[in-house]
């Protein structure tokens, strides 16, 4: 990669990968996406159960502590883990499942049925539900995507919303 010169400020605002003087950079090529989640679980028969029955995703491999599943072309590893906590955490952090407009209905009955406790009530554009997994991660289905998100917002914007798009 060829090395550029740029002022310090710019730095933080484009991506560029610093040598120890912070005068010479080099290009850094982005991320290209998600390669998976792993999701530390109490007990991982359970986890696999709710995973694959209730949320309907593809089983990939299994063994006794742990599984890898496939939502879409997303990698989801279970690793069960003594140290997994015992309830959700009281932050907003959660990862969201995208779900079609036609199967939220029918998905969200699985998992209400199944006693997933919901945590939040949806406040965003699009059909939502949040709920926790058996090992209290904060989950969602979520049946929009960014684009209807950015729209939203570009119509009702909040108190200091910046767009790039």
């Amino acid at each position: 990669m060829s090395a550029v010169h740029v002022r310090y400020n710019d730095l933080r605002h484009n991506n560029y990968h610093c040598n120890e003087s912070l005068r010479t950079v080099r290009s850094v090529t982005m991320l290209s996406g998600l390669n998976h989640i792993t999701l530390a679980v109490r007990d991982a028969n359970e986890s696999f159960q709710f995973y694959t029955e209730v949320l309907l995703m593809r089983p990939v491999a299994r063994w006794p502590k742990g599984a890898y599943l496939l939502v879409g072309e997303t990698w989801i590893a279970l690793h069960q883990d003594e140290n997994t906590r015992t309830g959700a955490l009281p932050e907003y952090t959660h990862v969201a499942f995208s779900v079609s407009p036609e199967d939220f209905d029918a998905i969200q009955s699985r998992i209400r049925n199944a006693g997933a406790a919901i945590w939040q009530e949806n406040w965003t554009e699009g059909a939502s539900l949040y709920f926790l997994d058996p090992n209290g991660h904060k989950l969602e289905i979520h049946a929009s995507d960014l684009d209807a998100r950015i729209r939203s917002a570009k119509a009702s914007p909040w108190d200091g919303l910046e767009f790039f798009v």
